[in-house]
């Protein structure tokens, strides 16, 4: 607390003169062009290796960068704050792109491999159902790296699961329909500080001059 406290001071003396015409500016509204869903870990930080500025993304942050689906009738069958975040990004904003990011040595998904079993935390629990399909998702192997260890692999199959539940989403299936909206799966390697995306055919793939290039190229 100490350090967010002093961390404002700093801001209002060195920096808050700087930003003070992006903030003007976005004061009047916001215009991201990217839905950003991410775990909550403390050292998962987006706008520091992706280099963003305020307004650039809108952002979903929970435990194990989980997307509960959505039923036939299109409601969807878990916390629907996600699910509100989900259609306002897409058919207020208008975002164009939607990032599932996974990382490395995630507490939810140790949490899955140890069989979700933590009475005491009933919550946890019960969120974490929706990452039970990447289990199965994990023993095919596809798109995943082989690698890594089981947690990390996991992840990355839990970052492609979730892709799948966001399709179930009818705003999102209408937008990439019509090919105004982009799905994305990335992966953040802490202990190397590195991005992967996911390409179809090529697993996960170090974020590189190449690979961005590529990535920029499709869009």
């Amino acid at each position: 607390m100490e350090k967010l406290i002093r961390g404002i001071v700093e801001f209002r003396n060195k920096l808050r003169p700087e930003y003070a015409e992006t903030f003007a500016r976005l004061a009047l509204g916001q215009s991201p062009d990217t839905l950003f869903i991410a775990c909550s870990d403390s050292r998962v930080v987006p706008n520091l290796f992706a280099s963003t500025d305020p307004g650039d993304l809108f952002v979903i942050r929970n435990m194990g960068n989980l997307i509960s689906p959505c039923g036939c009738d299109g409601v969807s069958l878990g916390d629907v704050s996600e699910a509100a975040a989900i259609e306002y990004s897409v058919l207020y904003l208008g975002i164009s792109n939607i990032i599932v990011c996974g990382h490395s040595e995630c507490a939810a998904m140790k949490e899955l491999m140890a069989g979700n079993t933590r009475d005491e935390m009933p919550m946890l629990r019960t969120w974490l159902y929706n990452g039970y399909p990447a289990l199965a998702r994990l023993e095919s192997g596809t798109g995943i790296g082989t690698s890594l260890a089981q947690h990390n692999r996991l992840s990355q199959a839990n970052v492609l699961q979730q892709l799948d539940h966001l399709r179930t989403y009818p705003a999102v299936k209408k937008m990439t329909a019509e090919k105004k909206l982009s799905l994305h799966g990335w992966w953040f390697d802490i202990a190397h500080a590195e991005v992967y995306a996911h390409e179809d055919g090529l697993g996960f793939v170090l974020i590189d001059e190449t690979e961005a290039k590529r990535i920029l190229q499709r869009m």
